[in-house]
């Protein structure tokens, strides 16, 4: 079994920023990409940022320049930094990993968290 655990969510002023973290734990041999993404009410999941194994990152355009994803692969942990927050950033934002198990077949694995709400409001 492998989870994530999200945190840091919370209310915060429109211009505020918030920093997310995401923790793996559970059956991992490695961690290939960490991902986020949100969900506004009424809307679709959509993708914020992904980092992969290698430290590349790609962002949805409207977090280019505010958003910054990182990761500490010793500690199976991922982060995103949200600065410039604007009211229409107010979603439930879900940690992603693609990962492989110590036990069990060879392959690559996903898993996603239970969501952590932000909210931008004055």
């Amino acid at each position: 079994q492998v989870q994530l655990v999200e945190s840091g969510g919370g209310l915060v002023q429109p211009g505020g920023s918030l920093r997310l973290s995401c923790v793996a734990s559970g059956d991992i041999r490695s961690i290939n990409a960490m991902g986020w993404y949100r969900q506004a009410p009424g809307k679709e999941r959509e993708l914020v940022a992904r980092i992969n194994s290698g430290g590349s990152t790609n962002y949805a355009d409207s977090m280019k320049g505010r958003f910054t994803i990182s990761r500490d692969v010793a500690k199976n942990t991922g982060y995103l930094q949200m600065n410039s927050l604007k009211p229409e950033d107010t979603a439930v934002y879900y940690c992603h990993a693609d990962y492989t198990r110590i036990h069990g077949p060879i392959g690559l694995l996903g898993v996603w968290g239970q969501g952590t709400l932000v909210t931008v409001s004055s």
